[in-house]
């Protein structure tokens, strides 16, 4: 295959379709990110309730920010 028989627009519109995919994957990536960060937050919230510390303990601790 020549790099003359390339056909340019044909790898443009291919090009703008997979930018589309990329775009609507970091919406999801995103979401994914914020649910992560939820449940290790509500994970840290269960680690200091079972060891017995208060919020303000663990704040005092530098468990919390």
């Amino acid at each position: 295959m020549s790099i003359n028989s390339i056909d340019y627009s044909e790898i443009s519109s291919v090009s703008s379709k997979w930018e589309h995919k990329d775009e609507s994957a970091s919406n999801i990536a995103e979401s994914k990110k914020q649910q992560a960060a939820a449940r290790r937050r509500i994970e840290l919230f269960r680690d200091i309730q079972a060891s017995g510390l208060t919020i303000e303990e663990a704040r005092e601790l530098g468990l919390l920010h």
